[in-house]
């Protein structure tokens, strides 16, 4: 649902033409939708571990999950055909989705 919302107001974007910002939106939310598929793989393997493994295998995710996002981040700032400000909105796009769909559409959708 991220990724469709970031096509739909990139697409507005290209429309005006602001492609930077069109651009950044779908490098942030491509990385973000990254960082959310690798913390899903690593909670599964802290489970049944001892605590000291468990918190190696928690700092590991933690770093290399820093590390994928900072990719966009270095790109936004690097060059220009990127705008900064897309880039991290889209890094924040699937928050900002799940925020939308559990205070918005989740009470409209049940009747509330």
């Amino acid at each position: 649902m991220a990724m469709l919302f970031t096509l739909i107001v990139a697409v507005i974007f290209i429309l005006i033409n602001e492609n930077s910002i069109a651009k950044g939106l779908i490098l942030g939310t491509l990385f973000s939708i990254m960082n959310f598929f690798l913390l899903g793989k690593s909670i599964p393997m802290t489970l049944g571990r001892s605590r000291y493994k468990a918190g190696l295998i928690g700092l590991a995710s933690i770093l290399s999950r820093y590390i994928l996002l900072a990719i966009p981040i270095i790109v936004g700032l690097k060059y220009d055909s990127y705008d900064f400000i897309g880039v991290v909105a889209g890094i924040f796009s699937i928050q900002i989705v799940t925020m939308v769909e559990y205070l918005v559409i989740r009470p409209i959708l049940d009747g509330k």
